[in-house]
């Protein structure tokens, strides 16, 4: 299909897989890529907003929990990866840009020049108002979530967390202004298995979403969206703390 397509992302696996999905559909995929936010300013932002005990509890959970997590659990995400034939391969270098921010003067100058038919996001920092409003066309984001019931960060998890399977899986929207708050194009349950954990669901997450793209980036470029409507609560979720992993894991048995 003869569409220009900006993926606006972060540096990521995550990416490359979003990226080869597409281009194997579209012709025309550029990819944005935005610098990581420096560790510090990104520190002292979450502790003004959560206090010190909380952010602590989430680094140690980091720390002690997700990095060990992460490293025994690579042979599943590998059978995740081959399974939904998910292609990690490098994003080709003449298809990159990159930018300090998403919202950069740099980041609206270098959209503007390539005048994209959708841009589709992967990861970014809240994109501000002001790119959403100067670029002439649609975002649309992949949340790994549920929503509007599990906005923010790790759906799947939190949504396990509260015995809720029925709500664990992903949504496409449209971006606005808020935290995963606009409009609802597709979602999919997905499905875990008992050697699935809290490092692993976000890989079963993206093959399910890069299954709704393919229809969903089509029906948008022959005028086929259909809006969704739900009337589920809506709820904003973090990174879970150290103690509240361990009484989820110790008392629900969720990994």
């Amino acid at each position: 299909m003869d569409k220009k397509i900006v993926l606006l992302a972060c540096k990521d696996s995550s990416t490359n897989m979003v990226y080869n999905s597409l281009a194997s559909q579209f012709t025309d995929v550029t990819v944005i890529i935005e610098d990581r936010e420096r560790l510090l300013v990104y520190l002292k932002r979450r502790i003004k907003r959560f206090g010190l005990l909380k952010v602590f509890g989430q680094l140690l959970f980091q720390v002690i929990i997700v990095k060990p997590m992460r490293f025994f659990s690579k042979k599943r995400v590998a059978a995740i990866i081959a399974e939904n034939t998910l292609d990690a391969r490098d994003i080709p270098k003449d298809r990159s840009r990159y930018v300090t921010s998403v919202n950069s003067a740099e980041s609206i100058e270098v959209l503007q020049r390539i005048n994209p038919d959708l841009i589709i996001v992967n990861g970014t920092r809240i994109i501000s108002k002001k790119v959403l409003k100067t670029i002439p066309c649609k975002f649309i984001n992949m949340h790994a979530g549920i929503t509007p019931k599990y906005r923010g960060v790790h759906g799947a998890y939190w949504a396990l967390a509260n015995s809720d399977q029925e709500h664990c899986g992903v949504t496409i929207h449209f971006v606005d202004e808020g935290i995963d708050t606009g409009n609802i194009i597709a979602q999919s349950v997905i499905a875990v298995k008992g050697k699935d954990n809290f490092t692993t669901y976000p890989y079963i997450q993206l093959a399910a979403g890069l299954q709704l793209y393919k229809k969903v980036i089509s029906d948008y470029f022959t005028n086929a969206i259909e809006i969704q409507n739900n009337t589920l609560e809506s709820f904003l979720w973090y990174h879970p703390t150290l103690w509240q992993y361990l009484s989820n894991r110790v008392i629900k048995k969720v990994k």
